[in-house]
């Protein structure tokens, strides 16, 4: 096992397509594909691509860390009580735990993604 691992935003094995489930769904019908890159640390820390077409969701993090970069695409993240903020091409942040808002996908996102449970 290597302990060095190359994430490329192109060229994905298979990917794990899904939709919003109906307790999270406000608007839209997103579809998401997941593209995991590596899951070795026992799925507490989760590293690999997402995409979603437009919609708008409920997100929940609960204990979760997630660190996030998009490759491409605009979303719109509001955390509950907060003026909503765009993220394009470029763009970096992170959801800590605890965190309660909406995610709005203008614009097909695709983002690396870091999950830490």
């Amino acid at each position: 096992m290597s302990f060095l691992k190359t994430i490329k935003a192109t060229n994905f094995d298979e990917a794990e397509v899904s939709k919003a489930t109906p307790d999270r769904l406000i608007s839209g019908d997103p579809t998401f594909r997941t593209y995991a890159i590596d899951d070795s640390r026992s799925d507490q820390v989760r590293t690999g691509i997402w995409e979603a077409t437009p919609g708008l969701t409920r997100s929940i993090k609960g204990e979760t860390f997630e660190f996030c970069h998009i490759l491409e695409g605009v979303v719109e993240i509001t955390e509950d009580g907060k003026e909503p903020i765009q993220y394009r091409a470029g763009d970096s942040f992170i959801m800590k735990p605890g965190f309660i808002g909406t995610w709005r996908t203008i614009k097909t996102v695709r983002k690396i993604y870091v999950i830490v449970e």
